[in-house]
């Protein structure tokens, strides 16, 4: 594998002033990258990199009423950072192998077997009325007013019978 070196008298004049701008610019805008990025150099090289793409592809900035570049590529380098940082954030959390080899494997029914008998059991330790109202809610599907009905006991009895009833079962069953 060949590397290509840059001389200067096969750079044009656009890659010239890129390397000029790096030279000049380059430390302290990589130190001031790295400060926006709490100290992650690979993260502020790629800053560093896209700022001078953005020169590069902007060379109207050049001809602006600025004595020094440095202002401009600051400016761009902060905002490319601050966009960095939202998408970062928009993206949910990566984890590592070692979450993946803790999570149990889904299509392993052991666990979702004991995990049923335990709800089993649970429910079967509630006093009747409760385990009457859970029954009618959640297994059957029946909304509050036709679980009262079907009970024959008013709705507010329901409700409050499938508040203990939760509560119980979240003091019988807390790794679930």
């Amino acid at each position: 594998m060949a590397t290509a070196t840059v001389t200067a008298s096969n750079t044009t004049a656009d890659e010239r002033l890129i390397m000029d701008l790096q030279r000049d610019h380059g430390p302290a805008l990589l130190s001031f990258l790295r400060g926006l990025t709490h100290g992650d150099q690979q993260r502020a090289e790629d800053l560093v990199q896209e700022t001078l793409v953005r020169a590069w592809q902007h060379p109207e900035a050049f001809d602006g009423p600025y004595e020094s570049m440095r202002p401009w590529l600051f400016t761009v380098g902060r905002r490319l950072a601050i966009d960095a940082r939202r998408c970062r954030l928009a993206r949910p959390v990566e984890i590592g192998d070692g979450a993946l080899a803790t999570t149990p494997d889904p299509a392993d029914l052991t666990e979702a077997a004991a995990a049923s008998l335990d709800i089993r059991a649970a429910i079967g330790a509630l006093n009747p009325g409760h385990r009457a109202v859970l029954e009618r809610i959640y297994f059957q599907g029946l909304s509050v007013n036709e679980a009262a009905h079907s009970l024959g006991i008013p709705p507010g009895t329901v409700k409050s019978r499938s508040h203990y009833a939760l509560r119980a079962l979240a003091h019988s069953l807390p790794g679930y």
